[in-house]
C-alpha cells in the first residue's frame, strides 16, 4: 500500500496529533501551507501508556484546539503513533503499553473521538511533512527522511508516494542494531564528539545508501539543529540536508495523512 502526499490547494484544515512517549503534541493545520494555526500544543503522555488513557488525552487536546479551528467543526484528525501501522492496526509499540499491539487503533479512536481519524506511523508522518512542505518539497525520485532521536525513525518517499513502515533503525550494522550506535541518544550516552558521531553516521548511511540508492537524504529529529556539526563530515553520493520543519513535522504529517479519510 502507498499513501500519496498530494493535497489539493485551497482553504483546508485538519487536526494533526503526534503521540510520543513523553509528550502528545497537536495543532490545527492549514493544509495549504502546512502551518499550525495558533502554534503546537503539548500535553503530557500518560505514564502508563495505556490506550484508554492516551485516548482521553487526545480528547482533551482536541477540545483545547477547538477555538483555533476558525469555525470549522468536526475536523478530521490524523494521529501519528510510535508503532508499525498496517491498515490502522498497531503491530508494535515503542515506549507505550503493549496493549497497543494488535489493536485496530484507527477504528478504536474513531469510536472514542466520534470523528474521522486516520492513524499513521510517526516517522512516516514526519517524512510526508518534509517532502510536501519542508526540505524535500518539489524533490523527485527517491527521498529518504531519517529522524535521529531516542532511536532512528525512517520514511521512504518515491515520486511523492510513501512506502509505509520503513524501519531502517533496526538494520544491523557491525553486529549492532543501527539505532543503538547512530541515534542521537547513543551519541549522548557514549559522550561521542561530533567527529566520532559523524563516523558512526557515515557507516550507517553508507549502508543505507548502498541498499536503497536514494536521490536525497533528509536528516531530522532534535539533533538536526546541530547539523552543521556533523553533516559536513559525511561523504555520500546523495545530498544530505537537514530537515526544516523541526518538532512540528510529526503533527503536520499526521494532519496530512488525515486527508486520506
Amino acid at each position: 500500500m502507498t499513501a500519496t502526499t498530494d493535497v489539493p490547494s485551497g482553504l483546508d484544515f485538519r487536526i494533526g496529533i503526534d503521540v510520543g512517549g513523553t509528550w502528545i503534541k497537536g495543532a490545527t493545520i492549514n493544509m495549504s501551507s502546512g502551518t499550525p494555526v495558533g502554534g503546537v500544543r503539548h500535553l503530557r503522555t500518560p505514564a502508563s501508556g495505556m490506550v484508554d488513557e492516551v485516548a482521553d488525552t487526545l480528547n482533551q487536546l482536541i477540545d483545547e484546539l477547538g477555538p483555533e479551528s476558525l469555525g470549522h467543526t468536526g475536523l478530521g484528525v490524523g494521529v501519528a503513533i510510535p508503532s508499525i501501522v498496517q491498515h490502522g492496526v498497531a503491530m508494535s509499540a515503542a515506549n507505550m503499553d503493549d496493549s497497543w499491539i494488535g489493536l485496530d487503533v484507527q477504528a478504536y479512536l474513531r469510536e472514542r473521538l466520534g470523528r474521522a481519524v486516520c492513524v499513521v506511523n510517526d516517522a512516516d508522518a514526519a517524512g510526508m511533512a518534509e517532502t510536501h512542505y519542508g526540505a524535500g518539497k518539489d524533490k523527485h525520485g527517491v527521498v529518504l527522511v531519517l529522524t535521529l532521536g531516542t532511536g532512528i525513525g525512517s520514511a521512504l518517499i518515491v515520486d511523492g508516494k510513501l512506502v509505509p513502515n520503513f524501519e531502517l533503525g533496526h538494520l544491523e550494522i557491525d553486529g549492532y542494531k543501527a539505532e543503538s550506535r547512530a541515534s542521537a541518544i547513543a551519541r549522548e550516552n557514549e559522550g561521542l564528539g561530533w567527529m566520532e558521531y559523524a563516523d558512526r553516521l557515515q557507516r550507517y548511511l553508507s549502508h543505507v545508501e548502498f541498499l536503497f540508492s536514494p536521490d536525497l537524504i533528509i536528516v531530522g529529529g532534535g539533533i538536526s539543529a546541530c547539523s552543521n556539526e556533523y553533516l559536513p563530515h559525511l561523504s555520500l553520493r546523495a545530498p544530505v540536508i537537514p530537515a526544516s520543519l523541526e518538532n512540528s513535522a510529526g503533527v503536520v504529517g499526521a494532519a496530512l495523512h488525515a486527508r486520506t479519510v
